[in-house]
């Protein structure tokens, strides 16, 4: 009797889009609800991204997968008065709640929004802008090259690129646990080199690789840890599970009964975190910064 290797399907990078898109109008309201959490989680790393970014009152700003918006009021803080904001993102239900947080904050007329893939802002003119920024989103376009020459060709000559991603697995075991555990109740391979994915830039030299051939120099990568401090491992997994559009997308292909599972695991699994003042999962954030080149 013979055996085989099962032949992972082909990457198709317009379903994948499809899909990202279907998540993120799924969980728009669920990552806007945890958003005090997310900042509390992402706060040092959006401070740095922000002081990279080098806003001042008056700076134009692109803000590439920006989710719901928690990022984007802080640098709308930054530019104000005289600058602005434009928060892009591919789910315009998530857009929504940019919209409504930064009339809530008072930043309606620094802040405004776009339905955009990050690949493609041909809406927004060249050299139109001081600055891009994107938190925990370039990790995610299937295309990163592209993402990034896109930033570059919005950024005026001398404007700053900057963004926050995951570093390596090892290094954020809060992710790493629930995608090792779906990776494998769901038989998906690891992503090859160069696909998107949380840890698609973390490797030491990716990103900054990545920077380099979008035409940046001035590359700096700054680490920053990130725990996630929450009340208990539980409340960690009603997070992720509410939240993470990403491990949705990788159960989306198994039975209810294989996702009940996962979930149950992911809990049990993550109790390693668990101490007596509450659940500090691991993580780690780079915040890769560079300069468009002048002419």
């Amino acid at each position: 009797m013979s055996t085989t290797t099962p032949v992972p399907p082909t990457f198709d990078p317009q379903q994948f889009k499809a899909t990202t898109r279907a998540q993120w109008e799924q969980a728009a309201e669920a990552w806007h609800r945890w958003g005090p959490a997310i900042e509390r989680w992402l706060g040092a790393a959006t401070e740095a991204m922000l002081d990279d970014a080098r806003l001042e009152p008056g700076s134009r700003v692109v803000d590439v997968a920006a989710g719901a918006g928690g990022q984007t009021l802080a640098a709308a803080q930054r530019v104000a008065p005289g600058g602005h904001v434009l928060a892009t993102d591919i789910s315009p239900t998530i857009l929504r709640y940019a919209d409504g947080a930064a009339a809530e904050a008072g930043l309606a007329e620094v802040v405004s929004t776009l339905e955009a893939d990050g690949e493609d802002l041909s809406a927004v003119p060249n050299a139109s802008v001081d600055a891009a920024i994107s938190r925990v989103g370039l990790i995610y376009f299937p295309d990163q090259r592209q993402a990034l020459s896109e930033m570059c060709r919005v950024v005026r000559p001398g404007g700053r690129i900057s963004s926050v991603v995951y570093s390596t697995p090892e290094r954020n075991g809060f992710f790493a646990v629930p995608v090792g555990i779906i990776r494998r109740i769901a038989g998906l391979p690891a992503p090859a080199p160069g696909l998107p994915g949380p840890f698609s830039l973390g490797q030491p030299g990716v990103a900054e690789s990545a920077y380099a051939e979008a035409g940046l120099e001035d590359i700096t990568v700054t680490t920053v840890d990130s725990p996630v401090r929450m009340g208990s491992a539980a409340e960690c997994v009603r997070f992720e599970k509410d939240s993470f559009g990403a491990l949705h997308q990788m159960l989306s292909a198994v039975g209810e009964a294989e996702r009940v599972a996962a979930w149950q695991e992911i809990e049990a699994s993550l109790g390693r975190f668990e101490a007596e003042d509450g659940f500090v999962g691991p993580c780690e954030m780079l915040v890769v910064s560079g300069t468009r080149r002048q002419g």
